[in-house]
């Protein structure tokens, strides 16, 4: 079987160096974030259906399960959860979109797969999105970190060098594999209000767009966005202005930038979850590493 066997093609366009731009949906992107962002770019750039990745040999369908479908409200139909690729072109570069759920299993396969389009198409870069719970309040900008392990993508685009040691998800997977590749890749998370998580966040959505555009050179479609921000913001205000001790811990967050939200009051929904100062950048990408690393080491623990 080659590297390649999993992937159904569903056209093979003519790019040029083009950058792969990744979201996968469960426990990297909370709030719909990271997803969220993917689809609008989708969207936006008028993106062309590529490729989708085989979920047969990935995917743990009694976690992860397919839905059924009615077409014509008569002709039952079932809806695997693929990874499926498009592509577009935009006045920064060609891009290739990855989006679908996390797999399951057989990651070092499942990258393999995504790693041959990239060769394939000979691209210059992929970029990963994902989001976090945190110790943010909703009406401030979002905060986004940025890492990559080459060093002259962290000079080129204002990144910091990963020091993460322990356990993972498919970015972590997937941005390994890169590196292993020699193909220069970035990862960029935005962090999203836990009090807020059952609450998709096209606020940060925007944040990891925007940036994203950054790096490629190419202006980032934030306005498909704008209403929903509106209306987010009002949802959750109006949740907060509900609940008398929620409106206090808001309050706190939004003057000093620090919250002591107890972890026995929020809902594990399965999702990374951080502290997070906004008072200092360069602190905050520390604070939000160790964060990370103790969230992920605890994972290990019966």
């Amino acid at each position: 079987m080659t590297e390649i066997d999993h992937v159904h093609w569903l056209s093979k366009p003519t790019m040029r160096n083009p950058v792969m731009i990744s979201a996968f949906t469960g426990w990297n992107d909370a709030a719909d974030a990271a997803s969220t962002a993917v689809r609008t770019l989708i969207e936006a750039w008028s993106a062309t259906p590529l490729a989708e990745i085989n979920p047969e040999d990935f995917t743990d369908f009694a976690s992860t399960r397919p839905v059924v479908r009615l077409k014509d409200g008569v002709t039952r139909t079932i809806v695997w959860p693929t990874v499926t690729m498009w592509h577009a072109s935009t006045p920064g570069s060609d891009v290739i979109l990855v989006l679908g759920p996390e797999p399951s299993l057989r990651w070092r396969l499942f990258t393999e797969q995504i790693l041959s389009v990239a060769s394939h198409f000979n691209a210059s870069m992929m970029i990963s999105l994902g989001a976090l719970l945190a110790d943010v309040p909703h009406n401030k900008p979002i905060q986004l970190i940025g890492t990559a392990s080459d060093s002259n993508m962290i000079e080129r685009f204002d990144l910091q060098r990963s020091q993460y040691e322990g356990p993972t998800g498919i970015l972590g997977v997937l941005l390994d594999a890169c590196n292993e590749a020699s193909l220069p890749s970035a990862s960029l998370w935005a962090a999203v209000p836990a009090y807020a998580s059952q609450i998709p966040s096209p606020k940060a959505a925007a944040a990891l767009i925007s940036r994203a555009g950054e790096i490629i050179g190419t202006p980032a479609p934030v306005g498909l966005l704008q209403q929903a921000i509106e209306t987010y913001e009002r949802r959750v205000n109006q949740i907060v202005d509900e609940d008398e001790d929620l409106a206090a811990y808001v309050e706190r967050l939004d003057s000093s930038g620090e919250g002591d939200y107890e972890d026995d009051e929020e809902e594990d929904d399965g999702q990374m979850s951080f502290d997070f100062d906004e008072d200092n950048a360069e602190v905050s990408a520390a604070s939000l590493a160790d964060e990370v690393e103790q969230f992920l080491r605890d994972q290990e623990k019966p």
